[in-house]
């Protein structure tokens, strides 16, 4: 079965992990080299994104060749390329092409991003863990309004502050293999990565330092505490607080970026949803493979690597 990893990065010809050029002839291109570390060519970032990115909210600057690689290929092109190769999803070529344009890629989180469901680690440090875990599965299942799976788990834990740091101190949440040189492979080309995830900002931030993430790329929800930092609610202003909240999410930063081609990536019901404004859904089943997403991807992969 065809990865993720091993895949979109051969059909993106600027990342790091496949720097050369690719040539483009009469009948096909050629990616037999996209996998040599070895290149010298430079990466090259499409002229509407700017060389200039933020880090853990931390300012760099990165400088990029001005050369234009050659053109992208096709998406069915790319797909030939792996004629070997079996694939699921509703228009794969469709997804390759999107991946190798894309100006930024939207990663959920939990059972994506990490391989396991934040708010099931934090409800089994404190004693709900079977309670919750019935919740998550109705509301990825997208058995149940998103904002009703979320205020009953919620409800049924009511952490608060020193809560989820014990949590995240105990259990420090894992990265799905291969994600990180993903994400790491994106940051190189010039791909904007955002986390959009319905768990919650607190136990997010740590996972988006790890992968170079800023903390302003993050789109999820806020638990809300009082002054002893006791759990009172959380903030439905946010956008993924509710049942097509990633779809509204994307909107937004699609809006307020401008960017001309998106990707969203997820396990869940709720991901799927983000199709449109995102032009392409990859379906992720490394973790948890949920039939109703697989009927919905464009593509859909079971790892990164």
């Amino acid at each position: 079965m065809a990865s993720l990893n091993r895949l979109a990065l051969r059909s993106l010809p600027t990342l790091a992990a496949a720097q050369q050029s690719f040539s483009t002839g009469a009948a096909a291109f050629s990616v037999g080299s996209f996998f040599s570390r070895s290149s010298t060519h430079p990466l090259f970032i499409p002229s509407h994104i700017s060389a200039h990115r933020q880090f853990n909210n931390h300012s760099v600057m990165r400088t990029y060749a001005t050369t234009p690689s050659p053109q992208t290929p096709s998406g069915s092109d790319i797909l030939a390329s792996y004629s070997s190769d079996s694939h699921i999803g509703q228009n794969v070529a469709h997804a390759m092409e999107m991946l190798a344009k894309a100006d930024a890629v939207c990663f959920d989180v939990d059972s994506t991003v990490i391989d396991e469901e934040g708010i099931d680690v934090l409800a089994d440090t404190l004693g709900k863990g079977p309670e919750v875990t019935a919740w998550t599965t109705k509301a990825m299942d997208g058995n149940i309004k998103f904002e009703d799976a979320l205020a009953a788990r919620l409800e049924i834990i009511r952490p608060s502050k020193t809560d989820i740091a014990n949590c995240l101190e105990k259990h420090p949440l894992r990265l799905t293999p291969g994600v990180d040189r993903l994400v790491e492979a994106l940051h190189k080309r010039g791909t904007d990565v955002y986390l959009v995830s319905g768990g919650f900002r607190l136990m997010i931030e740590p996972v988006a330092n790890v992968l170079g993430v800023s903390h302003e790329r993050i789109y999820a929800n806020t638990i809300t505490f009082d002054e002893n930092g006791d759990y009172t609610g959380f903030d439905s202003n946010e956008p993924t607080s509710a049942d097509q909240g990633k779809p509204k999410a994307l909107t937004m930063i699609k809006e307020k970026y401008g960017y001309k081609t998106m990707v969203m990536v997820g396990d869940g019901a709720t991901d799927a949803q983000a199709k449109p404004p995102a032009d392409a859904f990859v379906g992720f089943g490394g973790v948890v493979a949920r039939a109703a997403v697989k009927e919905k991807a464009c593509w859909f992969v079971h790892d990164f690597e």
